[in-house]
């Protein structure tokens, strides 16, 4: 077992010595962020542990601001705004460095009639069901998420103040690869790289990156749940981590007009008895499952844009020049390419760059590995590799915005046959509850733009 995660006996073992006095009872919500409860640690082991626990079932059924939304099914007025069951998963038991006497625990979610039938919709329960999927062709999926971050030296509480305007990056410029960069803030990284290892994590290095105060934390990849599950935890506690050095940082996708902070997410598949079966003796050393895969992608990426980028600011990302992909297209270790692949033999895999820091990682890796199975159910060919420099070619494009890619979706026969009507038209929703409140906000560009010269 990783140094961090726990065992029920070593719980008990730690509750009993007084080590441990609060649980944090978890789950993922649509938006990839943590809600639950903290549970006193001696009431978790004696009742949530045997019996789980409740929680209002609109935690899937709000906006980002926790408004109660009209649109959904399985929560609204109408329905009363009942509770759903949080089942804890004692695999993801882990202890929590940066809370003192504090361990964490993710949930699975289940309805309370009839009971124990799964949430469909919830993010956890998306993933796994493309997992089922990918297991009954003897596959599994092995993933690793490269979230970027901006740090500033403001606090939340004075950025929130601020209106979120004028605030002081942790660098001042480009500080891409640059290890005097990342020694300006090495403290505070330093800190949530030993933390997320003390709470299970594999962490591989840290990174500068373009925009000043940019910068990005590696871990070693895993199996495709256990680093979705890592994300989440990590996401959170990194802002955590943050406001208790007295700074904030953000993972949005677009905080201003320079680099945005992107998400690239690494998939490989390999066979039930662990080995590789990206490897081949194709074209860029691909095997042909790997080709379908990769074709899969190409025929679906459009469609499933929305689950890579699902907020109004992820758009703003796709600049041609940028770093972040426009075109459609998938290369060789080519960066201007929505789809990359990298590594060889036994390391061959595919990188996504379409997704921003923003993004849900359940639902971006269901979504890669639905499209994944398209291609090998359907054995689609592979168009040739892309050479050059996709920004400038006649590739179809990235949805240009919410607008467009929550259309995509919610016409695609292909997302309906594998994520179902529910989770489709609940996600469709809730693009349309953002793009409404959207579409109502006036904004600083308006009010600068017509104040006076309108």
């Amino acid at each position: 077992m990783r140094s961090g995660m726990l065992g029920l006996a070593e719980l008990r073992e730690r509750i009993e010595s007084g080590e441990l006095d609060t649980v944090l009872v978890a789950m993922t919500d649509m938006q990839g962020r943590l809600q639950g409860k903290r549970c006193a640690a001696r009431f978790f082991l004696d009742e949530v542990l045997g019996h789980a626990t409740e929680a209002c079932d609109y935690l899937l059924a709000v906006d980002v601001e926790m408004n109660t939304v009209d649109g959904y099914r399985m929560s609204s007025w109408d329905t009363g705004y009942g509770d759903f069951v949080l089942r804890p998963d004692l695999s993801t038991l882990r202890l929590v460095p940066w809370w003192p006497g504090t361990a964490l625990v993710l949930c699975d979610l289940e309805q309370v009639r009839p009971a124990g039938t799964p949430v469909t919709v919830s993010p956890r329960q998306i993933l796994r069901a493309q997992l089922d999927r990918l297991a009954e062709h003897g596959l599994r999926a092995y993933v690793g998420t490269e979230l970027e971050f901006l740090v500033f030296d403001d606090s939340y509480e004075s950025a929130w103040n601020s209106g979120y305007r004028g605030l002081t990056p942790a660098n001042q410029y480009n500080v891409d690869y640059s290890m005097l960069g990342t020694a300006r803030i090495e403290p505070l990284l330093r800190r949530i790289r030993n933390e997320m290892s003390g709470a299970g994590m594999y962490v591989e290095s840290a990174k500068g990156e373009c925009n000043p105060g940019q910068h990005e934390i590696a871990f070693r990849y895993d199996e495709a749940m256990i680093t979705c599950d890592n994300h989440s935890i990590y996401k959170t506690g990194a802002k955590e981590i943050a406001a208790q050095a007295g700074r904030s940082l953000t993972f949005m996708a677009k905080y201003n007009e320079r680099e945005g902070n992107s998400c690239h997410i690494h998939l490989s598949l390999r066979s039930l008895d662990d080995e590789p079966v990206f490897a081949g003796d194709g074209p860029a050393g691909t095997s042909a499952l790997m080709r379908h895969f990769l074709a899969g992608q190409l025929d679906c990426l459009r469609e499933f844009t929305y689950l890579l980028a699902p907020n109004i600011n992820s758009y703003k990302r796709f600049v041609p020049g940028s770093f972040a992909p426009t075109a459609l297209a998938w290369g060789v270790d080519n960066r201007t390419c929505a789809l990359r692949v990298v590594g060889s033999g036994p390391s061959l895999r595919m990188e996504n760059r379409i997704p921003g820091g923003d993004v849900n990682p359940y639902l971006a890796v269901a979504a890669s590995i639905a499209a994944g199975l398209h291609g090998i159910e359907h054995a689609l060919p592979l168009e040739p590799e892309f050479h050059g420099n996709a920004y400038r070619s006649q590739r179809p494009r990235v949805p240009r915005t919410l607008r467009e890619a929550a259309q995509l979706f919610g016409d695609s026969p292909v997302a309906r046959h594998a994520f179902g009507d529910d989770v489709v038209d609940h996600y469709r929703n809730a693009a349309h509850v953002e793009l409404d409140a959207f579409d109502a906000a006036v904004t600083d560009w308006e009010r600068t733009r017509g104040f006076e010269r309108l």
